[in-house]
């Protein structure tokens, strides 16, 4: 009952662990109540949406963790229902060790980055590669502007998740932030420049 993710994610070792460094007492309160963070809402659907990449942890039948960067267009990660993500799986360098390891174990563990913001949600899902001949779900997923090869779909159903503090996340920006954030002063250049032509000109 109570927080998901901290049902799914405290396990009696890391519960060992609090206790021996003082954070158990605040951390219990999450275990009472009725169940929440267990569904996406219009919060999370509206950050999802936005991100044009993010991590994800599988682990292979040897017990090794495995963590692959998945990148695209800002919303190629889709919230197809509250508890359902699903993207296309372009291809790569064909190692395929995550949808390996998807053979063996189906959890998941995804860190969405918002790293102008400074905002991370972590989410905890069980994924499955989609069948070929779903074909409508298949083109719920594709990004026809997008000139990538689409291998397979992956439909993520979301078990719990979280949103973590922004302490210690360094600021970075895309290109396309800081292209934005200067463009009006780029703009304020070239007004100056050509008013200082302008005078230049009218001095002669």
């Amino acid at each position: 009952m109570g927080h998901k993710f901290a049902e799914l994610a405290f396990t009696p070792n890391v519960k060992a662990e609090q206790e021996a460094q003082g954070s158990r007492a605040s951390y219990a309160r999450f275990e009472v109540g009725e169940d929440h963070h267990d569904v996406l809402g219009p919060q999370e659907a509206a950050f999802i949406g936005m991100r044009d990449s993010f991590y994800m942890a599988t682990v292979g039948e040897t017990g090794w963790p495995y963590i692959q960067h998945r990148g695209g267009p800002s919303g190629f990660l889709k919230v197809l229902d509250e508890r359902t993500l699903g993207f296309a799986d372009f291809r790569g360098n064909r190692q395929y060790i995550s949808v390996g390891n998807l053979k063996s174990d189906d959890r998941v563990s995804l860190f969405l980055m918002d790293y102008a913001s400074k905002t991370r949600l972590k989410i905890l899902g069980q994924a499955r590669i989609l069948d070929p001949s779903d074909n409508e779900t298949l083109k719920r997923l594709v990004l026809p502007a997008y000139r990538a090869q689409v291998e397979r779909g992956l439909l993520i159903s979301v078990e719990a998740f979280d949103w973590n503090c922004s302490q210690h996340i360094t600021q970075r920006f895309t290109l396309a932030e800081v292209e934005a954030a200067t463009e009006p002063l780029l703009m304020r250049i070239g007004e100056l420049e050509r008013a200082l032509h302008q005078r230049g000109d009218g001095g002669a």
